[in-house]
């Protein structure tokens, strides 16, 4: 596998679909990139920072990145294992009329304010499902472009997403505590355990990332956790193996957590990724 793989899953003149996955083997930023076209990316597996000009996103599976057409950004991964995302350019008319006018930018080009959002579970699913569709063959294109535009819908909107909050140092708080949620996923942290890791008290660290990501950490790790059972799904062969692994505690915790978070439980999104609307 080369650094960067990427596979085009769908082209039509309304939106173009790419999976693309990163090997992640220099820890460190790399030199500067530049997005040709602006595109949703949606991470689904793995993590990984993305820097531009002085504000430094964590691009984990809990949200939608913009990068927009012309805008340059550097990326690096610091925690090992690289990462994957589903990332999709529409286009610019249809885009316009999507995306809520405060989010974008004054200017002659489509552009947004701010480099990311916090995106539902919800949100997540319906990735999972346009690219396992896509991926599989299951979909026709009229029915993928259906599912983009209610994904993208569901990712700016106001109501379905959320803007990141906070001041500079509190979302820097925040962000460790991402990256150390990352490194392991599964793992039965306690808050005196990441608390000792980024460096703050317990109580404060609760009180920050509540402020900064709209959610607990508890629940942030649980949608971590059940992110990685959509991407992992549809291949797996035992749905009380794969809970274990991903740190629930037995198959029926695994199955409450699944079904209260998408509306259906595992088994029934392993059989048919993509359900009938």
């Amino acid at each position: 596998m080369t650094e960067v793989a990427v596979q085009t899953l769908l082209r039509t003149r309304t939106l173009a679909v790419r999976d693309i996955r990163c090997r992640g083997s220099c820890r460190h930023a790399g030199a500067e990139e530049c997005a040709t076209a602006t595109e949703l990316v949606f991470p689904y597996r793995g993590v990984y920072t993305r820097r531009l000009g002085r504000d430094l996103a964590v691009a984990e599976a809990n949200q939608v990145l913009f990068f927009n057409a012309g805008e340059g950004y550097r990326i690096a991964h610091p925690v090992a294992g690289g990462d994957a995302c589903l990332s999709f350019a529409l286009d610019p008319e249809v885009l316009r009329e999507l995306a809520p006018q405060p989010l974008l930018r004054r200017a002659p080009a489509l552009a947004f304010h701010d480099q990311r959002r916090r995106i539902d579970p919800q949100a997540q699913a319906l990735a999972a499902q346009l690219r396992h569709g896509l991926a599989a063959g299951a979909l026709e294109p009229l029915e993928a472009e259906s599912l983009a535009l209610s994904l993208a819908r569901r990712a700016l909107g106001p109501r379905t997403s959320r803007a990141i909050g906070g001041t500079p140092g509190r979302r820097r708080l925040a962000d460790r505590a991402k990256l150390v949620l990352s490194t392991d996923p599964a793992r039965r942290w306690t808050l005196a355990e990441i608390a000792a890791e980024v460096g703050g008290s317990p109580v404060y660290l609760t009180q920050v990332f509540q402020a900064v990501e709209g959610v607990p950490l508890y629940r942030h790790q649980l949608h971590l956790r059940l992110a990685r059972a959509l991407d992992l799904l549809p291949q797996a062969d035992d749905l009380t193996a794969l809970g274990l692994d991903l740190g629930f505690s037995s198959h029926s915790h695994f199955t409450a957590a699944f079904r209260q978070a998408y509306g259906r439980p595992p088994s029934a999104f392993r059989r048919r990724p993509v359900r009938a609307r």
